[in-house]
């Protein structure tokens, strides 16, 4: 596994490198040893899998607030998406920026979100299936969110959006008061 520092203070991307042959590909998608320099003490405690049918559908922008804040580990198996992590931590050099990544299965990258980030993507080809790896588990009166058009962010989406939950429609703008998370 090789890891890739991005532009976003803590958000790297691990690279893999699958094995192929006549059979077909193995691949290892997550070992705490190889990662322990960037999962630390944390612990993988949650795993989840989404589907998306449409092109040009967004999911996000999702966190967690303090006490349940969690580190993600996302990896596209089927399709492709462009996935995206945005900066709420209160002092960090990087707040309010955001860093994306296109993920398909034949790239084999993996997003890695740290706690304080929001994260959320956009379906490229239909039918697109994400893994997702949590340090904490999901917790509903601890989630949060931030609206997928908000200009403090100037988030270019790179197809027009087509679908977007109802939950994430009322995600509220940052304004200008809001200061960041604090973990």
């Amino acid at each position: 596994m090789n890891v890739l520092q991005t532009s976003l203070h803590g958000v790297v991307i691990v690279e893999t490198t699958p094995f192929s042959d006549e059979r077909g590909l193995f691949a290892r998608l997550y070992c705490e040893n190889e990662l322990a320099d960037i999962i630390g003490q944390r612990h993988i405690v949650q795993i989840n899998h989404s589907r998306t049918h449409s092109v040009g559908a967004v999911r996000g922008l999702h966190y967690q607030h303090l006490l349940h804040a969690e580190m993600k580990l996302v990896r596209c198996l089927k399709g492709r998406v462009w996935d995206l992590a945005i900066d709420l931590r209160a002092n960090s050099p990087t707040f309010l920026q955001w860093h994306a990544e296109e993920l398909t299965p034949h790239n084999a990258r993996m997003l890695v979100i740290p706690e304080g980030c929001a994260h959320g993507f956009q379906v490229l080809e239909a039918d697109s299936e994400l893994l997702y790896l949590h340090t904490a588990a999901y917790q509903p009166e601890a989630e949060g969110g931030v609206a997928y058009n908000d200009p403090a962010l100037n988030i270019a989406w790179p197809l027009p959006i087509t679908e977007l939950s109802q939950r994430d429609r009322h995600h509220a703008m940052i304004g200008t008061d809001f200061l960041g998370l604090t973990l």
